[in-house]
């Protein structure tokens, strides 16, 4: 049998992250972590296959977040998909120049996540 696809899913707000879980893990191994300083320790002992990365959080936000992945060499090329709520242009573009994969809007429909991810690691 083969392995399953391994997902940092990072959101602050318990609600999501259970919403995340609930809805990827029959088909994926989600590794669900509630802050984006949790996250960043979390990738020093282990590298996933992708991350889904909120961007509003307490402490360090999303994009903060992914520019200290984007600098830790056994992740800097890990796909990321942005999660959430925030529609600014200025945001998808600061995200795009970090080099996420895909944006999703939160609240998000469970297949087109499902999809979104299948399609970013080509499965």
């Amino acid at each position: 049998m083969m392995e399953k696809v391994r997902i940092l899913a990072v959101d602050d707000n318990s609600i999501s992250l259970a919403a995340i879980e609930q809805e990827l893990k029959k088909d994926f191994e989600i590794i669900p972590i509630n802050s984006g300083i949790r996250a960043l320790q979390y990738l020093k002992r282990e590298r996933p296959d992708l991350i889904l990365l909120d961007i509003q959080m307490a402490q360090k936000d999303g994009i903060e977040t992914l520019r200290e992945i984007r600098k830790m060499d056994k992740c800097r090329d890990i796909p990321v998909i942005m999660l959430t709520s925030k529609q600014e242009k200025e945001t998808i573009l600061e995200t795009s120049m970090l080099g996420i994969c895909d944006y999703v809007l939160k609240p998000f429909k469970g297949d087109d996540l499902q999809q979104r991810i299948r399609r970013v690691l080509h499965l």
